[in-house]
């Protein structure tokens, strides 16, 4: 059930303010701010989308008014509300706090209910407030800290983050069947192949989620587990492991400056290429050429 804002236009409080955001990172399925509120009124529409509300820091007096009902409440760090696509809902704080705001959209939902064996028309998802669950919020946290990177990582990285939440979501919800994919299920020979394929020839551009599944003909959620299962490793890391080798290979070659590898093997600059093969490696690309060359 929708539910009418009941407000005055004069207890409004402006828009809250974003302080950080995911506009612009290319990610599929998932939109996050982290957004400061002001004490007071916000009337928060109805949108297309699911959405969490985290909250962040100290804690604040809440009465929230949603889905026909009010809950009164100290909101603490790490409580969460969910509030399904369509609800309107108000709340009203008594001194200012930070929101991460966490938006997943309907295709993805869709598609991770499937691949959880459940039927989207079946399985609406109900609001909850100051839900606390330890997946979730190691999610969220996650996300925050992305977005305050300097250097953002690769796309894979935030749309697995996505799918994640969107996992997390779906069996945290009192009204949702728990069924998990099984953790012995790996890729087809086939699928190997054509995954490994599609992710060496194009090191070089941006390579995301929703294109592997395709690939592989599954949903993005069942990718993720069975991508896992057979190379011991997330598919953002497993990309990233192999732009650092072939980065390597490109190095110890001598032919190509630094910066030209960077692009080449798919990282956002120098630097950042610099960072990640210190990490996985234990030296620099500057070394290694060094090294090399001695």
């Amino acid at each position: 059930m929708r539910v009418m804002a009941q407000t005055e236009p004069a207890q409004q409080k402006p828009a809250a303010r974003t302080i950080l955001s995911s506009e612009g990172r290319g990610w599929n399925g998932l939109q996050a701010d982290f957004l400061h509120i002001s004490p007071g009124l916000t009337l928060v529409p109805g949108q297309t989308a699911h959405r969490l509300g985290v909250h962040f820091g100290r804690p604040v007096n809440a009465d929230c008014h949603c889905d026909g009902r009010q809950y009164r409440r100290i909101q603490k760090h790490g409580d969460i509300d969910v509030v399904p696509a369509g609800l309107d809902g108000t709340w009203q704080d008594d001194a200012s706090c930070h929101i991460l705001r966490l938006r997943i959209s309907q295709p993805l939902w869709h598609q991770v209910l499937l691949d959880l064996g459940r039927q989207p028309e079946q399985s609406a998802l109900t609001p909850q407030f100051q839900l606390r669950d330890a997946r979730i919020e190691a999610i969220a946290w996650a996300i925050k800290a992305e977005l305050e990177s300097p250097v953002p990582a690769d796309r894979l990285y935030g749309e697995s983050l996505g799918v994640a939440l969107a996992v997390s979501l779906a069996q945290a919800d009192k009204r949702a069947a728990n069924s998990p994919l099984g953790s012995g299920q790996t890729l087809s020979t086939r699928q190997r192949r054509e995954l490994l394929e599609y992710i060496h020839a194009n090191l070089d551009g941006t390579l995301s989620l929703v294109d592997l599944a395709a690939i592989a003909g599954l949903g993005v959620s069942h990718l993720k587990t069975l991508f896992r299962n057979t190379f011991g490793a997330p598919v953002h890391q497993y990309v990233l492991r192999c732009r650092v080798e072939y980065a390597h290979g490109l190095v110890l070659a001598g032919d190509l400056p630094l910066s030209q590898i960077a692009l080449a093997a798919g990282f956002a600059d120098q630097s950042h290429m610099a960072r990640c093969m210190r990490r996985l490696l234990g030296q620099t690309p500057g070394a290694l050429a060094r090294l090399h060359s001695a």
